[in-house]
């Protein structure tokens, strides 16, 4: 059992997950901003790592990890700073980011490697299911690192049973089949959704995110899944003056 098992065995409800991408604003902001994140209440964390074609990501998230970039961040300095992660962080930390650079570090050296420093799980949305499950489950089980699978409002009630089945921790419900950084849509279609969702009583607890960038959507997300994810607004926060001061505002602004 890793820190998300816990996480979830002891929390049912409310929980809140922040986004944000590693090297950014500066470069070696990334564990600064994940302690603060804790401090201020956050339940879990999930930090970005870069890639030059962030295919999913709307532009916050793309200039943000642009910017990392070009600040120099990559996956070898990553985990070097996330070395010192676990003596400052106590909640769960994931990473997320595109396959891409994960496999031409090598899955299995990347997964030992987050193991290492202390990551719990891993967010790949462009990880093709059916190759997660026949070239790298084990190298994640190995090391006891969570692979986070993504349902859309698109997802086929057969798909996402078998989601669930290889799911060993949560489930990353997109609030739409968008990019990242819109505004959660509290339409009737939404609401079907994602009750139809709720209704399914998947064994794995449910996440919501994209489109949370306030407490009324934190509020509606909640009222449907163990928890929400907050990304683009978080970004964009981070582009404002002073913002290491301000992060427990920022939280507090969701939460209420």
């Amino acid at each position: 059992m890793n820190r998300l098992n816990s996480l979830f065995n002891q929390k049912k409800n409310n929980l809140l997950s922040v986004y944000f991408t590693a090297g950014y604003p500066t470069i070696n902001s990334t564990i600064d901003i994940a302690e603060a994140l804790e401090k201020a209440g956050a339940d879990f964390l999930e930090i970005g790592f870069p890639y030059s074609d962030p295919v999913a990501d709307g532009p916050t998230i793309q200039h943000s990890s642009q910017q990392a970039l070009d600040n120099g961040m990559n996956l070898n300095l990553l985990f070097e700073q996330l070395a010192e992660l676990r003596q400052r962080v106590s909640i769960p930390v994931l990473l997320m980011g595109y396959a891409n650079p994960m496999v031409q570090y090598g899955v299995e050296r990347f997964c030992a490697k987050a193991a290492e420093v202390g990551v719990d799980g891993v967010i790949v949305p462009d990880l093709p299911m059916y190759e997660y499950e026949t070239l790298y489950k084990d190298s994640f089980a190995n090391h006891n690192i969570s692979n986070i699978f993504l349902v859309t409002p698109q997802t086929a009630e057969a798909r996402i049973r078998k989601i669930d089945e290889l799911s060993n921790s949560f489930i990353y419900l997109l609030s739409s089949a968008s990019i990242t950084g819109g505004n959660l849509a509290l339409s009737d279609v939404t609401e079907t959704y994602f009750k139809r969702i709720k209704d399914m009583e998947l064994n794995n607890p449910i996440v919501i995110g994209f489109g949370i960038g306030n407490k009324a959507a934190f509020d509606k997300a909640t009222s449907y899944a163990n928890g929400a994810i907050v990304g683009s607004a978080f970004v964009k926060f981070l582009a404002e003056d002073n913002y290491m001061e301000r992060i427990p505002e920022f939280v507090k602004g969701i939460r209420g």
